[in-house]
């Protein structure tokens, strides 16, 4: 957080101690240039000047003189000096320099070959002044950009004495023409032509450049101006380009043009030197101003740091704390008070909603307290939804046992109502009754496993596993699907029949509600090296990879049971009766399509008896629902009962709805128990086949 401001405020500085830097840089480079390239160049441009004036006497007389050939000596010292000095210059050379010198480098390396062309006489008088005119136009392209100074005064002045420079550049080209046109004694016409274009170039520059130089550097030159050498130049270069004729008077010509010159070439290095001295102070200035500005920005960038640090530190300091207790209260401390409310403990409020404590600034306190307020909330969420569920549980758990009631005396009713019926017809009838009843009372211990009691029905003594499975396939609507393969003789723990029954029955139902009705449901069961395992195969569509894998994962760890996600009501109940035992419990694609449920009973709860055989459970069996008696008389299965189960009076009843004297069962002598007559015997025994035989004949048709 304070990394970035920080950041900012150096670059800030760095980027204002640049610009000013560069304002420095720039009059350090100008005044490096005048020094070196600056007053060689000026230099070179007198001596190519003075060369000027004696080819153009040479150009008319057409003789090579002693004072040109010295005049070439010291234009070619001059060039070499010129060349040393750009050496010198080095690093205050730019890229904007490099054209303009390689301009003028290309021009002086022409030099040799104009002076041939003047010496062989191959050159008229104008051009080969117009060959001298483009070096010396190379060398004022040089100054153009050799004024690269920043501060604004300073470049108007260096401006305006480069005019004045140009002025005396076409003063200097006026004389060689006319010193040229005194060998003969004329002018040509483009050569008054070109006289007349120095002229005026010559008045609009000098008018230029005393229009913009201040005072002090203005003074000379208005002094100049005003003297009689500069008047009559002035007078004599009207004539001339009045007439087109070179003036009558040579020397006075000669002389004017030597003392105006010298005068310009005077002011013009006085005007040099000061507008170099004024770069130079205001450079100095400038890097004074740098250096108290720069070092003041410096101090308050070291002292924001400093103290951003030391506040940086305490306020990490402080929101380390708040997270330790953020993270805590998320981490630990909620997920801990969710648990114990998921186990049914009571929490207290005000105890388990603490204040978070943690010192500091004003905001971090505001926050440790907006933190506390959440916790409050959360807590007091949390328990009232515990609290909620709990309501929904009791809630479950009264009308699930309201229900059980109810049905088990209408099963009382039903099994006296099926014991008086003589007529094959209503005892089909009693008999669906009977098994609609048993199924809803699967659906109310459903309601009692999701509300988290334990079921109301246990057996002492072990439960065949066959007649476990045929008691749950007696709770299935299409029980006549459902074909039970022979299976090894073995027991289940009788406090876990009841549950085992109830989840064999939810998958059994699943895979007949999920498949074709023209399909069979099978069940088959083995022992294996950890425990008892049940299949059940269906021959639906089955599902997705994804599904199998978030179904396997409620049924592994079943969550909270979600009200809005009743459609899975099975699923949660078969999680539940599964985790009360530790039963494991697995969905997977069929080979054959379809699906299979793999129910894996723990050792714990198998009980070897290998001289066990179905229908041999006692007291165990006769209490399983009339619902197995019903499956033995509508389906052959592939394992058989050595006698009939019959269902015992009250026998599946809670103690508290059980009479004070149950009716004794006697299965073998029906005779003595119900007081029937023979004829009576007889007239029940042939409903009783007829029954069988009408079970099996849609038994046969369902099959076919």
């Amino acid at each position: 957080m304070l990394l970035l401001p920080l950041l900012s405020l150096s670059a800030l500085w760095g980027f204002v101690l640049n610009l000013t830097m560069g304002d420095a840089q720039s009059l350090l480079r100008a005044g490096t240039l005048y020094r070196t390239i600056g007053v060689k160049s000026t230099d070179l441009g007198l001596q190519l000047q003075a060369e000027r004036v004696r080819s153009a006497e040479a150009l008319t007389t057409r003789e090579l003189t002693e004072a040109l050939g010295g005049q070439r000596s010291r234009t070619d010292r001059s060039v070499t000096e010129f060349r040393q000095a750009v050496s010198e210059a080095g690093g205050a050379l730019g890229d904007d320099l490099r054209l303009p010198l390689d301009t003028l480098m290309g021009a002086l390396d022409r030099l040799g070959s104009i002076r041939a062309d003047i010496d062989n006489g191959l050159s008229s008088r104008l051009t080969g002044l117009n060959e001298y005119n483009r070096i010396l136009d190379s060398i004022f392209l040089l100054y153009d950009h050799l004024v690269t100074v920043s501060d604004l005064a300073i470049l108007q002045q260096a401006s305006s004495l480069q005019a004045m420079g140009m002025a005396r550049e076409y003063i200097a080209r006026e004389n060689a023409l006319v010193i040229g046109a005194l060998a003969d004694r004329r002018l040509t016409g483009p050569e008054t032509a070109a006289f007349t274009e120095y002229a005026a170039s010559r008045k609009f520059l000098h008018a230029r450049g005393l229009a913009g130089l201040d005072v002090t550097l203005r003074r000379p030159y208005e002094q100049v101006f005003a003297s009689e050498p500069f008047q009559s130049f002035a007078a004599m270069e009207a004539r001339i380009v009045r007439t087109g004729a070179p003036p009558p008077d040579a020397d006075a010509w000669t002389d004017t043009i030597d003392k105006l010159t010298a005068q310009f070439d005077q002011h013009g290095l006085a005007a040099s030197q000061e507008l170099a001295a004024r770069t130079s102070e205001a450079a100095t200035a400038t890097v004074v101003k740098i250096a108290f500005a720069g070092g003041i920005g410096l101090i308050a960038v070291l002292a924001s740091i400093i103290i951003s640090v030391r506040f940086g530190r305490r306020l990490a300091g402080e929101l380390g704390a708040l997270r330790g207790a953020a993270v805590e209260l998320s981490e630990k401390r909620l997920p801990d008070l969710v648990e114990r409310l998921r186990k049914g403990e009571d929490v207290d409020v005000a105890k388990e909603a603490k204040a978070i404590k943690v010192s500091g600034s004003a905001e971090i306190t505001d926050v440790a307290r907006a933190f506390g307020s959440v916790q409050r909330t959360a807590v007091t969420a949390a328990v009232g939804q515990a609290a909620l569920r709990r309501g929904v549980g009791q809630v479950f758990l009264n009308l699930a046992r309201r229900k059980q009631g109810l049905l088990h005396r209408q099963l009382a009713l039903l099994d006296g109502m099926q014991r008086r019926t003589h007529d094959p017809d209503r005892l089909e009838e009693l008999f669906r009754l009977d098994h609609l009843t048993t199924r809803m009372r699967r659906h109310a211990e459903s309601l009692m496993v999701l509300s988290g009691s334990a079921p109301g029905r246990a057996w002492r003594k072990p439960v065949p596993v066959i007649d476990i499975v045929r008691a749950a396939v007696a709770e299935v609507e299409d029980y006549t699907r459902v074909d039970v393969a022979a299976m090894p003789v073995s027991a289940f723990d009788g406090g876990a029949a009841a549950d085992l029954t109830h989840l064999i029955a939810e998958l059994i139902e699943n895979a007949t509600i999920y498949s074709p009705p023209d399909t069979v449901v099978k069940v088959r069961g083995d022992q294996v090296s950890n425990g008892y395992a049940i299949e059940i195969d269906d021959k639906g569509l089955g599902l997705p990879p994804a599904e199998y894998a978030a179904f396997n994962k409620v049924l592994a760890d079943p969550p909270e049971f979600d009200l809005a996600d009743s459609d899975r009501l099975g699923l949660f109940v078969v999680a539940r009766l599964a985790a009360r035992h530790g039963i494991k419990v697995m969905l997977r694609r069929s080979p054959l399509g379809g699906t299979t449920a793999i129910v894996l009973v723990p050792r714990a709860l198998v009980t070897e008896q290998t001289a066990l055989t179905a229908g041999d459970g006692g007291e165990e069996m006769a209490a399983l629902p009339s619902r197995t008696r019903k499956k033995a008389l509508a389906v052959v299965t592939s394992g058989t009962h050595a006698g009939l189960p019959r269902r015992v009076r009250q026998a599946s009843l809670s103690s508290r709805l059980k009479e004070s004297k149950p009716e004794p069962s006697q299965p073998h002598e029906p005779e003595k128990q119900t007081g029937r007559s023979p004829d009576e015997v007889r007239d029940l025994f042939s409903a009783f086949q007829r029954g069988t035989q009408r079970a099996r004949e849609e038994s046969s048709k369902g099959d076919a």
